[in-house]
């Protein structure tokens, strides 16, 4: 059984949309209290207005000729136009509905129109266009996982950084790519700090398709949704490649720089010296029966073999790294740096006191760049002693090594005349030096640091004026 409904029209000042009824030539014969809400007019009456008069003057023609087709065709419509109320545009998209005319003998000459603000909507489309467009554009490698961690979005700068295919990226895990570098923890902190809503910021070292290694800083941003829930994950990359080439550079620089100073000083001491002395013991040894002269010559043996042994060390510690991770014993590492350090004349009068736990398990370091670190603290220590001169009390640098949880804590404290409190703030900046003009680059700190935040770890200093310093180098056991 068919009915017939009558409604009255403010039965549409329900609706959220904006509804209107025009006759052909644009007179507005009613509208809805939306109409008012949406395009914040306070006070007036849009009654018997023209509908175009809402509307920015370029799309005029466009709304006049999709509303004359509705009314000639009898069949409904749809465009999208701007209005222009008050100053401000609203992006709207429209319905043309003919509509019976109120007088019965000029039927459908009226319509009705139902307008949707998409302002929101269209703003959303174009920042995702803007933002589209820059990330296919950046040199930086961009990335968007979904909550699976699979990779829904790869921008060009990643696929060509990476080494691999779009086809090969989407739909997989970023660990395609993993160098095997970080454990299972590092990997597990993230995505606890993701998938807490939280920025994941750190360094990372990636492998490239062809196995070479691509160091980046990588930023992890969760992608919330309106709700507030998690919905995906945008990363993206700073190519550290050319950094970590210059810090390479830059920490062998300072290496030579270091080996230097100290070879120019043993150099003298143990050049030629060294060849006639062991000929010489090599001779008596096999002439005399003495028993004392066998004693005394075994002991000057042992000096030769030591002295030899430190000029292999100097030639080893100054090779270039191969810059790979290898388990390394800590505490032999600052063993040989102090017996470096030993041979400068500076050092002397210097006790050193080694506290080494040797508890602490290998660790995956670079050697010869952990131990530039404890070698340039060590050159610092014995410096800052040299600058107080004579002194009755024995000078003394103590190096400890202990566990700590999950991490290995060394340090290394001198008796030297200490730094300011205004100066601690500085002491890890490129260049900057308390030493006198020519005695120090102002590197050598600012390396050191660079080369433990590289391991995961931390340095700290503290020091008082005229009591010494102390500085402690936190590594983690599996970074």
């Amino acid at each position: 059984m068919n009915k017939k409904y009558k409604f009255e029209f403010e039965l549409f000042d329900s609706f959220e949309d904006m509804c209107f009824v025009i006759s052909k030539s644009g007179e507005i014969l009613a509208l809805n209290r939306s109409v008012y809400d949406t395009l914040k007019f306070t006070s007036g009456n849009l009654i018997g207005s023209n509908f175009y008069d809402l509307m920015e003057p370029t799309f005029i023609p466009k709304a006049k000729h999709v509303l004359n087709d509705c009314l000639e065709r009898n069949k409904s419509d749809n465009t999208y136009l701007k209005f222009n109320c008050l100053g401000k545009n609203y992006d709207v998209n429209l319905d043309f509905i003919p509509y019976p005319s109120s007088d019965r003998t000029n039927s459908s000459k009226e319509c009705f129109i139902l307008a949707k603000d998409i302002t929101d909507q269209r703003n959303k489309e174009i920042d995702l266009m803007r933002f589209y467009y820059v990330a296919q554009n950046t040199v930086n490698p961009v990335q968007i996982a979904d909550l699976q961690g699979k990779m829904v979005y790869v921008n060009p700068a990643f696929i060509e950084a990476s080494g691999y295919s779009k086809e090969e990226l989407i739909g997989k895990n970023p660990n395609v790519f993993s160098s095997g570098k970080h454990s299972r923890k590092f990997w597990q902190k993230m995505w606890n700090t993701i998938n807490s809503g939280k920025v994941w910021f750190g360094e990372v070292e990636n492998r490239k398709k062809s196995g070479e290694p691509f160091f980046t800083q990588l930023l992890i941003s969760p992608i919330i949704d309106s709700e507030g829930k998690v919905t995906g994950f945008f990363g993206i990359h700073r190519d550290l490649s050319e950094k970590k080439l210059l810090e390479k550079q830059l920490i062998h620089t300072q290496k030579m720089e270091s080996i230097g100073t100290l070879a120019a000083g043993v150099a003298h001491e143990v050049g030629n010296p060294l060849a006639s002395i062991s000929a010489l013991v090599q001779v008596v040894q096999r002439s005399t029966n003495d028993e004392f002269a066998k004693e005394k010559l075994e002991l000057i043996k042992k000096q030769v073999t030591r002295i030899s042994k430190i000029i292999r060390d100097l030639v080893d510690f100054s090779r270039p790294s191969n810059y790979e991770l290898q388990l390394t014993d800590i505490n032999q590492n600052i063993a040989e740096a102090v017996e470096i350090i030993k041979v400068g004349a500076k050092a002397k009068d210097i006790l050193f006191d080694l506290d080494l736990d040797n508890k602490i398990p290998m660790l995956p370091l670079i050697s010869d760049q952990i131990q530039q670190i404890f070698v340039n603290i060590l050159l610092n220590a014995v410096d800052a002693i040299a600058e107080i001169g004579q002194s009755k009390e024995q000078h003394k640098i103590s190096i400890t090594s202990s566990l700590n949880e999950d991490y290995v804590i060394i340090s290394f404290k001198d008796t030297g005349r200490g730094i300011i409190d205004e100066n601690l703030g500085k002491v890890f900046e490129p260049f900057y030096t308390t030493k006198k003009e020519g005695k120090g680059t102002g590197l050598g700190l600012w390396v050191s640091y660079g080369i433990v935040k590289s391991f995961q770890g931390d340095i700290k200093v503290e020091s008082k004026l005229s009591k010494g310093t102390t500085f402690t180098i936190t590594l983690p056991i599996q970074p």
